[in-house]
């Protein structure tokens, strides 16, 4: 699933949403770069690292792959910095260096077709499973003989019509009160005559009924926090549409959106299909995760980057609801063989249809020295006992364990006050993640060459991402794994307890008993750190 959106995943009410959205409005724009002894906030020391570590350093250019919903490639801050298939000539519809993608210049989109239409909107991939399931078991009988397999796939059809169920009855009921509120919104700035009233036209407006006033009560909380109406009513109407999308594609069954892109879907063989458009009709929260890793630094534009050598890929291939594993495990293959050292993986679901095909990508890419960064996922849970993929477990047909990758990093979120630092929404778990990293109110690009704040691991996985693009770039002769190790060897510890919520009750723990580097990563550390590694090396 795509991380776009703190809120519906969290499960919140738009009241408690907007609540959390204003929570950290004390941070600073780069606060992820900033160092804590020397800026008072937990970022990663990028800044510290660059002024006295690596000035008039050489370094070599790194090509990041960022697997995500789309990248806006000629952004103001990102198009210097995106990658460019020499081989391949713009636009003359041929497959010029014979890589089995026509035109594909910037990376290429599995969500498309050769004739330029492209998918926007997925199913979840629990209603892709229940609706091939359903016809096998929706009328078997509890008497009905089953082998053992067939047992075990019945009990895991029956949790899952459960989950689907209480899915389903959640989005319907939050599309009904997002919708009963929209209507009470329009009507009051119908009667008050302005499309984006103040905060004095707010105040005098006269109630016709108890729901106005309700609408009207979560209007002055977000005015008080200094809010104007149009920038909230662009809030809401996030969380408006996700329902929205929710109800009429992630948990329709009668929609499905895959013969847009025209491939046999069963055919996990086939990886010939899509189009080289990488932007898509929804590229934010892709060129959002490109410009924390990339954008250019020092420019007087936007933000900068953590990495100051790269070459931004782009690989389209999370729609609107669930990535399908065989367009992540094409998509992996496809950064890999382009030359991606570094691959970003800002997504994840809780549900696999088929794991082994993802699996061989990922040993596919480590086998050639590719590290690949994953977020954590949104739903503030422990993901040592909640399925989250993908992963860098490794499993048979029947789910048996086969061992686990090694050049994977799997990344929590931070904020940057030491004092409230794990992110409220970020999963946790003392086997599952590698390291923390800022992920709260980061400022990063958007399509139209615009920039916005967004929250979430999403945003933490190419903190790291850039930090390991950094490491490779100035001392390339390390491999993947002896990259993460630093990474991993050169996080802060801190010896103060975060709060986490575990089961509904709070908890305060230690990050190494949710975490397995106990640590937020730190570049300056982990450069002063490469420096010393590097010199026994040679």
């Amino acid at each position: 699933m795509n991380f776009k959106k703190v809120l519906p995943i969290l499960g919140l009410s738009f009241i408690s949403f907007f609540a959390f959205s204003q929570e950290y409005k004390a941070g600073k724009p780069n606060w992820q770069n900033l160092d804590l002894k020397d800026d008072g906030v937990f970022g990663i020391s990028t800044e510290k690292a660059y002024n006295k570590l690596l000035k008039n350093k050489p370094s070599t250019t790194v090509i990041v792959a960022v697997l995500d919903g789309g990248v806006q490639a000629d952004h103001e801050d990102l198009k210097s910095v995106m990658w460019v298939n020499k081989d391949e000539i713009p636009g003359n519809g041929i497959d010029d260096d014979g890589n089995g993608y026509i035109d594909d210049i910037h990376g290429w989109n599995y969500l498309g077709n050769a004739d330029g239409e492209n998918v926007r909107y997925d199913n979840l991939e629990v209603t892709r499973l229940l609706r091939d399931l359903q016809p096998k078991y929706i009328s078997v009988l509890p008497s009905t003989p089953l082998s053992e397999s067939g047992k075990r796939e019945f009990q895991e059809y029956q949790k899952m019509v459960t989950d689907y169920m209480n899915r389903l009855q959640r989005a319907q009921m939050g599309e009904l009160n997002y919708r009963s509120l929209k209507e009470k919104l329009d009507s009051i700035v119908v009667s008050i005559g302005d499309k984006n009233p103040s905060k004095d036209a707010i105040n005098q407006y006269k109630a016709k009924d108890r729901d106005e006033a309700r609408a009207i009560r979560i209007i002055k909380d977000a005015m008080n926090d200094g809010t104007d109406f149009e920038a909230f009513y662009k809030d809401f109407m996030e969380g408006f549409d996700y329902y929205t999308n929710q109800v009429k594609y992630h948990l329709n069954m009668a929609y499905d959106s895959r013969s847009i892109v025209g491939d046999d879907y069963e055919d996990y063989s086939d990886h010939n299909y899509g189009n080289p458009d990488v932007e898509g009709p929804d590229a934010g929260h892709g060129t959002h995760v490109a410009g924390i890793i990339g954008a250019v630094r020092d420019n007087g534009l936007g933000l900068q980057g953590v990495a100051n050598n790269v070459q931004i890929m782009g690989v389209r291939m999370v729609p609107d609801g669930d990535e399908r594993d065989k367009d992540i495990a094409n998509a992996i293959r496809y950064a890999t063989d382009n030359g991606a050292k570094v691959i970003n993986m800002s997504f994840g679901k809780g549900y696999v249809k088929n794991k082994q095909i993802v699996d061989e990508a990922v040993k596919y890419a480590m086998d050639k020295d590719v590290l690949l960064v994953h977020a954590a996922g949104n739903d503030g849970a422990n993901i040592d006992n909640v399925p989250n993929f993908p992963n860098r477990r490794y499993v048979d047909s029947l789910g048996i364990n086969q061992g686990e990758g090694e050049a994977w990093l799997e990344v929590g979120a931070t904020s940057w006050e030491k004092n409230n630092l794990i992110a409220s929404f970020s999963n946790y778990g003392k086997r599952s993640v590698d390291v923390f990293a800022p992920g709260v109110d980061i400022y990063s690009s958007m399509p139209g060459s615009l920039y916005k704040e967004q929250s979430g691991t999403s945003m933490a996985s190419p903190v790291v991402a850039g930090l390991a693009a950094l490491i490779r770039s100035y001392f390339p002769k390390f491999s993947a794994i002896e990259v993460k190790d630093i990474i991993m060897q050169s996080v802060v510890v801190t010896e103060d307890k975060v709060r986490i919520n575990e089961r509904g009750a709070n908890r305060r723990v230690l990050l190494s008993d949710i975490s397995i580097s106990g640590g937020v990563v730190n570049a300056y550390n982990a450069i002063e750190l490469a420096e010393k590694l590097y010199k026994k090396k040679k």
